[in-house]
């Protein structure tokens, strides 16, 4: 889960509707919750089965990497999108029909019989989260004002943390029994259940004074992100940069050029507007924030991966080995977002990845044979520590990086840059996924000091960007 979601509509102004009291508080909650679980889990979840579904569909190391990068493309490039339609065309009607997706996509899912109709399945289910997520998020600040509000989100955000606490171990437990397909029809009673509750009891908001959504933005973001993604995973699958990957590469990289371009011309009206980025600090923690969740994903995935295939972990194990991760940051980051208020996000983000950087620096240590509690514990505590400390002042770091104008959009867009740091780290691990037995530990330990040089140049950026930076206080 990426904390900065959880402000996107929370700080915002003018999002209230029937005076921000809703007449069903706790069932409006409980939708929220249940929908936007159903991407955090999802997201999570796989981790574990990714080896059970490469082996069922007798996938190529590129095809695995599209099981996860099928769900993360469209999620990291239409999450502004869909906020922006949720506030034109009203947040429950956007979220409703985000989560149906979801169901249906759920469903193709777990009954596919090719693994291009189960990619198909996954890259709608990404579409189903980029409309449910920031929606579901909107609908909860709208719904509630004042000090309920605070409260409501911050009961979103825990339930968010357990969901993906949880997550891994459920998945696993499923992959060793049921089968992997189960994980998906899971999803089925969570979704119709936020579909009933959400038509019957959630009222209706909208923001009629919001742009009309930004629909050459998000299909340029979405083709240069696809593009790139597709190219990188071909290079590093094959380790080879063949014409057909450095053709894809290069139109990625020149549509998102245009992308760019797009979006300076739209002004105001853009998805990305991007006067945001004349703040250095905003450029800053956009690039720290790319970096950091960048080598986090790539340490959630390859980590899982490792211990089931050349470690003979069973995939239950392999989720009960990461859950410390989510545990240790829920419950250290309203600490740290108390402090960061003091003292400002300079210091906390420059600590915290440091701490990371070792923590991934300690994964060199874990080998085949090697006991868990002395070799991958240490390297799961140091990294949960660090991100700890980092998460929360993040966020409080981007909501006070821009005017409280925009407050809304930079925690958006900051949230959609962690992913497509994810997206882009999953696609350069062909090479890793690629290796068996020592093979595949060795590769382990080169991403690691990788992640961990990511984690020391988020370090970096931190102190040099932020400087005396302060923390606004909530209105």
């Amino acid at each position: 889960m990426s904390f900065p979601l959880a402000h996107w509509f929370a700080e915002r102004h003018g999002l209230t509707t029937r005076g921000g009291q809703a007449k069903h508080p706790a069932l409006v909650l409980t939708t929220c919750i249940l929908a936007s679980s159903l991407s955090f889990i999802d997201g999570s979840v796989l981790n574990v089965a990714l080896p059970a579904i490469g082996q069922s569909f007798e996938a190529q190391t590129a095809e695995v990497q599209w099981v996860m990068n099928a769900f993360t493309l469209p999620l990291s490039a239409l999450l502004l999108l869909g906020g922006a339609a949720g506030d034109l065309y009203g947040r429950r009607r956007v979220m409703l029909l985000g989560i149906f997706l979801f169901l249906v996509a759920s469903l193709f899912c777990a009954v596919a019989p090719s693994l291009p109709v189960f990619l198909a399945a996954r890259a709608l289910q990404g579409v189903g989260a980029a409309m449910l997520l920031p929606n579901s998020l909107a609908t909860l600040s709208a719904s509630f004002s004042g000090e309920k509000r605070g409260r409501a989100v911050g009961t979103w955000a825990a339930a968010g943390a357990i969901a993906g606490a949880v997550a891994p171990l459920i998945g696993g437990w499923l992959v060793d029994g049921l089968g992997w397909r189960f994980i998906f029809l899971l999803n089925l009673p969570f979704a119709v259940a936020a579909i009933a509750l959400g038509w019957l009891y959630v009222p209706e908001s909208q923001n009629e004074q919001r742009p009309a959504p930004d629909w050459l933005g998000a299909t340029l973001a979405t083709l240069g992100l696809g593009a790139l993604t597709f190219g990188l995973t071909a290079w590093s699958s094959t380790d080879q940069v063949g014409t057909g990957a450095g053709a894809t590469m290069a139109a990625g990289a020149l549509i998102l050029v245009l992308f760019f371009w797009a979006e300076a011309r739209r002004g105001t009206r853009a998805m990305v507007p991007m006067h945001l980025f004349g703040s250095k600090q905003f450029v800053g923690l956009t690039v720290f924030t790319f970096a950091l969740y960048g080598a986090l994903s790539g340490l959630m995935l390859l980590l899982p991966y490792t211990l089931i295939e050349a470690l003979d972990y069973p995939a239950t194990m392999a989720g009960l080995a990461v859950l410390p991760f989510p545990i240790i940051v829920a419950l250290g980051s309203p600490l740290m977002g108390r402090l960061a208020a003091r003292i400002g996000p300079r210091w906390p983000l420059t600590v915290g990845p440091i701490i990371v950087a070792g923590g991934y620096a300690l994964g060199i240590r874990i080998e085949a044979g090697g006991d868990y509690l002395t070799t991958v514990l240490p390297s799961i505590l140091a990294v949960s520590l660090g991100m700890a400390i980092a998460v929360a002042p993040l966020t409080t770091a981007v909501l006070s990086a821009v005017d409280e104008h925009h407050v809304g959009t930079a925690s958006g867009i900051n949230s959609a840059v962690s992913r497509a740091g994810g997206l882009i780290v999953t696609a350069l691990l062909g090479a890793a996924i690629s290796q068996q037995g020592l093979g595949l530990v060795a590769a382990l330990h080169e991403a690691a000091l990788i992640g961990a040089g990511l984690a020391l140049l988020s370090a970096l950026i931190a102190f040099a960007t932020l400087g005396s930076m302060r923390v606004r206080p909530s209105p």
